[in-house]
Order: structure tokens, then C-alpha cells, then sequence
């Protein structure tokens, strides 16, 4: 507001400000920086609600988007270009994998378990023993730990039960955290990802990526339905009307994708 909007309205009372001073702030700077004057316009906007509401001024609000700015201005999506997370092809992930899996180190055992489960980075390096089950299988990541504040129940397919049974079992990790930082004593740092990744001469690449690169393989090589696929990444289900009818986690069918998953990864390819 300092730097964008006081400029323009300076001390001119609440009253006074128009659609034209308005256009003044975000035009400029909508096409270079959208997000931010994105930010700005919602905040402008809510400053001069509050100043109707106490009285301050009267008149529909210079700043709504809905109605009014959105006919002066180009919509935020026709002037940003998507940026996707970098994502290795389906037909290289195996050999990736294999790669990781001849690697020592905590990190490696953190980026392998992320490509055989498609769990995002933070979920996967702050992974405590007390959520895996390996008896049963399943990895239950709690609500607090998600994107979205729901609890997310990951089956394991064979590779991973292999990769996790050491982890737990082993007597000298005192630690509650599958992969712990030695040094804080605390889990694995998001940025052991992006080393590990530099270290492998791939800066092309990220962690997140992979989530991509697990549904590449799902709709380019299965026939699973997309709300499998869609389930194991714990995305949320957008059609409230098809929400209130999608009550289960698909947990059963996602145990044969996931298992598929991790053969398709220990066949390296060529």
C-alpha cells in the first residue's frame, strides 16, 4: 500500500477515491506484476468496505473486481504463463530410482520413498515411525501434515515396505522422524531434496515433479480412472456435487496402482 497506493491517493479522503485514482495504482503495474497488484487491488478494496460500513463514504467500492475492474482489466490467467514443476518422463523414472537406490544417505532413502508413494516433499521428509503400519501396509499422514487439513492413508506397495522396515527398525535412529537432520534434531531439511538433486548433476529437475511424472505414467500407460490417480495425490475434488458423493478414499484400488507403481520403478529402464 506504501509503495503503490499512497503514492496515487496520498492524503485525499476515502471519500474521494474513485474508479479512475483506483485504475492509477493497478494499471501500471497489472501486466508486470500481476500478483502483487493483484494484492494491492484486494487490499484497496478492503480499506474502502470498511470506510463504507463506518460511514465514510457511500457508493459501490471503486476497487470490486466482479462487475466492474474485471472489465478494465485482463484476467490474471491470460497474462501469466503457467509455471509447472519441473517433471522427469515417465520412461526415465525407473533408472532414476535405481540411481537413488545405489546412493547412501538419508536424503536418498527421503526421494525415493516421495517417487514410490507421489507424496509431496514436506509430507514426506517430516514422515514419523508412528505413522507407518507396516504390518497393515499404510502410511497415515494426520491432517495437520497435509495441504489440505485432511487425513491422507497411503497404501505401500513392496519397494516401499522395503526402503521403510530399516528405517524404523533401526536401533541407532533414536529419533521420531524417519529421516532426522542430525545436526537440529529435527526431520530432514527441505532443501536435501534440491542438494541431493545438484548433487546428481540434475538441476532440471524437482522434487514435487515427480507427482507429475506418477500421473504422466497413470494416464499414459494404465487404465485406472482418473479419480484413482487423483486420490492417491490427495487432491481435493473441486465439483462439490461430486464431493458429496465421493465419501471413500478408493484406499483398495489405489493399493493395485501404487503396487503397480513400484514394479514399473524396479524395472529399470534401458
Amino acid at each position: 500500500m506504501d509503495a503503490y497506493a499512497s503514492p496515487v491517493f496520498g492524503s485525499l479522503p476515502v471519500s474521494t477515491l474513485d474508479t479512475g485514482l483506483v485504475m492509477q495504482v493497478i494499471e501500471p503495474v497489472w501486466t508486470v506484476k500481476t500478483e502483487t497488484a493483484s494484492r494491492v487491488r484486494g487490499r484497496i478494496e478492503s480499506v474502502l468496505d470498511w470506510a463504507t460500513v463506518r460511514g465514510y463514504r457511500k457508493g459501490e467500492n471503486p476497487a470490486r473486481w466482479k462487475g466492474h475492474l474485471d472489465h478494465l482489466l485482463p484476467r490474471k490467467s491470460k497474462i501469466q504463463k503457467v509455471k509447472h514443476h519441473a517433471a522427469l518422463p515417465y520412461e526415465e523414472a525407473s533408472t532414476f530410482v535405481h540411481t537413488l537406490h545405489a546412493l547412501d544417505g538419508v536424503a536418498a532413502r527421503a526421494f525415493e520413498l516421495l517417487i514410490l508413494t507421489a507424496t509431496r516433499k514436506s509430507e514426506t521428509i517430516g514422515a514419523c515411525k508412528a505413522e507407518v503400519d507396516l504390518d497393515a501396509k499404510v502410511w497415515t499422514i494426520p491432517a495437520e501434515r497435509m495441504k489440505v487439513p485432511k487425513e491422507h492413508r497411503i497404501p505401500l506397495c513392496p519397494q516401499a515396505i522395503r526402503l521403510l522396515r530399516p528405517l524404523i527398525e533401526d536401533a541407532s535412529n533414536e529419533s521420531d522422524y524417519l529421516f532426522p537432520e542430525n545436526k537440529t534434531g529435527t526431520h530432514l531439511s527441505h532443501m536435501a531434496l534440491l542438494q541431493l538433486l545438484r548433487r546428481l548433476e540434475r538441476p532440471d529437475l524437482t522434487a514435487h515433479g515427480f507427482r507429475s511424472t506418477f500421473r504422466d505414467w497413470a494416464r499414459e500407460t494404465t487404465d485406472y480412472p482418473r479419480e484413482v490417480a487423483e486420490a492417491a495425490l490427495a487432491y481435493t475434488i473441486r465439483d462439490k456435487t461430486e464431493a458429496a458423493y465421493a465419501r471413500g478414499d478408493l484406499f483398495e484400488k489405489r493399493r493395485v496402482m501404487m503396487e503397480h507403481w513400484g514394479r514399473y520403478l524396479n524395472t529399470q529402464s534401458k
